[in-house]
């Protein structure tokens, strides 16, 4: 009896509390509600549809790149390249297209394939060396770093690239990039459109396909994956590649919107994204999170960005109120985590 209550028991269903303490997400959307009202209190313009149109661009414009670099967390990986890879996507694209006065889409897609090679190059070199990602990633941070402004001293001779916005094919790029739709009162970025549609296609790769199994069984433990046949080398450059697709993404974005890129742009970006990453319930060790948490703490950060403005702050003070949301978030997933596993 007691053997048929046991298997009863692992049956039935979970109850709703228990499925929401088991998602990793739970505690971003409590502090993304409590900086919500916070900032609703303090900051009146803050319920403003002008401000929230604001809010979703810079939220959308960390969220494109947090979504990646979650699912790379969870693979039990970091990229410290991300940030100034955005920019080298857009750099490539303005160089190739002046300079060989082609098509602007030439540029773009010249692009694409840079940036995949260095995502490539990134995972390939973990899984050859068997470094640690911080150290390959961070050896990839400076030499773009080094690249971006060296290339573009020297081609265009200054620090920034030459303006392409009467290149052909440049009116379609930046309706597919960096448009953006009146609705209302309220202005939507195409940016947000993208950050959508990634955190819906990552979340289905995560918890609906076999890829996202190895994710989180690469994240869990490399060796004992390996051993269940988890093709671990091709997961982890996959997820590299995946991260260097939406750097591409993020840097045509830039340059389409503002038709100059500076080659200093991007550098400790790649903080933003973890940091997003980390208060939407990843874990630093891997195997855990969820690409709609990366959602919810992209968009803490917009609201904190622009309801320290609102709130007309010192805006100063940001970098201490990311950092204390930071803290307060690891401890409160870490919560949410414990009482999850001790409800099952």
């Amino acid at each position: 009896m007691s053997s048929a209550t046991a298997v009863d028991e692992r049956l039935a269903p979970a109850s709703l509390v228990r499925r929401l303490l088991g998602r990793p997400e739970l505690g971003a959307v409590v502090g993304a509600v409590a900086v919500f009202v916070f900032f609703s209190i303090v900051a009146p313009t803050f319920l403003q549809a002008s401000s929230l149109s604001t809010i979703l661009y810079s939220a959308s414009t960390i969220g494109i790149m947090a979504v990646p670099v979650a699912m790379l967390m969870i693979g039990g990986e970091f990229d410290l390249s991300a940030g100034v890879m955005v920019t080298t996507s857009a750099l490539v694209s303005s160089m190739f297209s002046y300079q060989m006065t082609a098509n602007v889409w030439v540029g773009v897609l010249v692009s694409l394939l840079v940036t995949l090679a260095i995502g490539f190059f990134n995972g390939f070199m973990l899984t050859r060396t068997k470094l640690p990602s911080f150290i390959i990633t961070l050896g990839t941070f400076l030499m773009l770093t080094g690249l971006n402004l060296g290339f573009t001293k020297l081609i265009s001779g200054t620090v920034s690239t030459k303006s392409i916005a009467d290149m052909e094919g440049f009116p379609s790029a930046r309706a597919l990039f960096a448009s953006k739709w009146e609705i209302g009162s309220v202005t939507l970025q195409i940016t947000v459109v993208w950050w959508l549609a990634l955190v819906a296609v990552a979340t289905w790769i995560l918890l609906r396909t076999r890829a996202g199994n190895w994710i989180f069984a690469v994240g869990g433990g490399a060796d004992a994956a390996r051993a269940v046949g988890v093709p671990v080398v091709k997961t982890r450059i996959g997820l590299y590649m995946g991260v260097a697709l939406c750097a591409w993404i993020s840097g045509q974005h830039i340059l389409f919107s503002f038709d100059v890129v500076q080659s200093g742009e991007g550098v400790g970006n790649e903080f933003l994204y973890i940091i997003a990453a980390v208060i939407g319930g990843c874990l630093m060790t891997g195997g855990y999170g969820s690409a709609i948490g990366s959602a919810v703490g992209a968009f803490i950060f917009g609201m904190t960005s622009n309801g320290i403005v609102y709130a007309q702050w010192n805006p100063d003070w940001f970098k201490f109120f990311l950092g204390a949301m930071l803290l307060l978030a690891t401890l409160l997933n870490a919560w949410v985590r414990k009482r999850a596993e001790a409800s099952k």
